[in-house]
């Protein structure tokens, strides 16, 4: 009679385990309480692992001009440049492995000064609280509706988020702009090197700006987080914010102090959505800054400039803009020392204040180390960068340690990479490029 009892009972927390899980799968159960039980493995996995004491070392930079030569002509052409690179790319000349200057921006009519007003507070956005992790498309869809667009967080994260249970962690600027060109009727750029005046000249022009910036919570790790500058008010040096995460559900003050600090966390990167009909304004309100080249020449130098005049995290980031700005100009040799000279004061930072986080977002190392044929380096950051991960995301780590492994010939290592780079979003072509080359189809 007890073993009968016994296996009744455990028959009944079978099934109450069983309708516990299809009851959390249901989406608007699954909604409430994922990011809870995310959260809770998380700070069980960081627990046991701390992200914050783990350090990346570059192994030593090859000093051959012949090792520079050979990786650079054996480095698989066409690559487009995922993550933070600009769309198409071509196979870097071979240059040697030195801290070469960066190129001075060339010479470009300047933004005629016009007066503005001393307060701005642009009104039309509809405020949305974001979900979990979906601080990118909230505020993409807060931009959007500033213009009269007819949509939520859930329409931009289907586009930017598609996997809702691989979970994404990161959109990048140009994602943004990518899903406005494409999907809606409206246009969008995104800038870096940016600076408090040209937020101010775009808000009093009527243009919601958003921005990528470090986030620092108390009792949390740095993270990365966009909000949306909708005006400024000058007398009190104050910008008037809209944010998905904190504060309330209008525009309210941060100063510009704080918002210079954590932008310069993500080189001051921009984005501006408007109507094509205002196209030429705002190239006008650019100035300079409305080409492309010019604009990564001018945010390399503003970089370089930080890294003589800043210290302990900030210079970190000072370099590691230098990097990613070089990235953009091709020039991967002098890239890859700027990132290696971060990550050589990385271990100086108070460990409660590292960036730990900094390659969930911004992948420029990866391009910098592979076009200089480093390719174990590439290899070794992804694996540090994956470790400090509670689940196996992050397309674009996935996405160059495949080709990585592959130029070392690990073939099957390389295609497992790239399919799950694939798999975290099937809207991004590159990966399933690259496995359509190694003729590997994708259902």
């Amino acid at each position: 009679m007890r073993y009968c009892f016994l296996g009744v009972a455990l028959l009944m927390i079978f099934f109450i385990c069983l309708a516990s899980l299809l009851v959390y799968q249901w989406p608007p159960v699954h909604q409430r309480l994922a990011w809870r039980v995310d959260t809770l493995r998380a700070q069980i996995r960081y627990a046991l692992n701390p992200p914050e004491q783990e350090v990346f070392v570059p192994e030593e930079q090859q000093t051959l001009m012949e090792a520079i030569v050979n990786a650079t002509l054996h480095a698989l052409t066409p690559l487009a440049l995922q993550g933070d690179q600009p769309a198409t790319t071509a196979t870097p000349s071979p240059t040697p492995l030195s801290m070469t200057p960066t190129p001075s921006p060339s010479p470009s009519p300047t933004v005629i000064p016009t007066s503005i007003p001393e307060k701005v507070a642009l009104s039309g956005i509809v405020h949305e609280y974001q979900k979990f992790n979906n601080c990118g498309p909230a505020n993409l869809s807060m931009a959007l509706s500033y213009w009269g667009w007819q949509g939520d967080q859930f329409v931009t994260r289907a586009y930017l988020r598609p996997s809702y249970e691989i979970d994404d962690k990161n959109v990048n600027p140009f994602e943004m702009v990518d899903f406005v060109n494409k999907n809606t009727d409206l246009n969008a750029l995104f800038r870096v090197g940016g600076d408090l005046e040209t937020l101010k000249r775009f808000n009093a022009a009527g243009y919601p700006v958003i921005v990528e910036k470090g986030l620092q919570l108390p009792d949390e790790y740095w993270l990365g987080h966009f909000q949306i500058i909708s005006g400024y008010d000058e007398p009190n040096s104050q910008f008037i914010v809209y944010d998905s995460y904190i504060g309330v559900d209008y525009g309210y003050p941060v100063p510009y102090q704080e918002i210079q600090t954590y932008w310069q966390n993500f080189n001051y990167v921009y984005v501006v959505i408007y109507p094509a009909e205002r196209q030429d304004e705002v190239m006008r309100l650019l100035g300079p800054q409305a080409d492309e080249t010019y604009n990564y020449q001018y945010a390399a130098q503003k970089a370089r400039e930080e890294t003589t005049t800043m210290n302990g995290r900030d210079l970190f980031f000072a370099w590691f803009n230098l990097g990613t700005n070089l990235v953009y100009l091709q020039d991967y040799p002098a890239a890859a020392e700027a990132y290696d000279t971060a990550f050589a004061i990385y271990p100086d930072i108070p460990e409660k204040d590292r960036p730990w986080r900094t390659l969930w977002y911004q992948v420029g190392p990866y391009p910098a180390y592979y076009y200089t044929g480093r390719y174990q380096d590439v290899i070794n950051l992804a694996g540090t960068t994956l470790t400090h991960v509670d689940k196996p995301v992050l397309e674009e780590t996935y996405y160059w340690r495949g080709l990585a492994r592959e130029a070392l010939g690990n073939r099957d290592e390389a295609i497992v990479d790239l399919k799950r780079a694939a798999n975290l979003n099937p809207h991004s072509t590159d990966a399933l490029e690259q496995l359509h080359r190694l003729g590997v189809e994708i259902p």
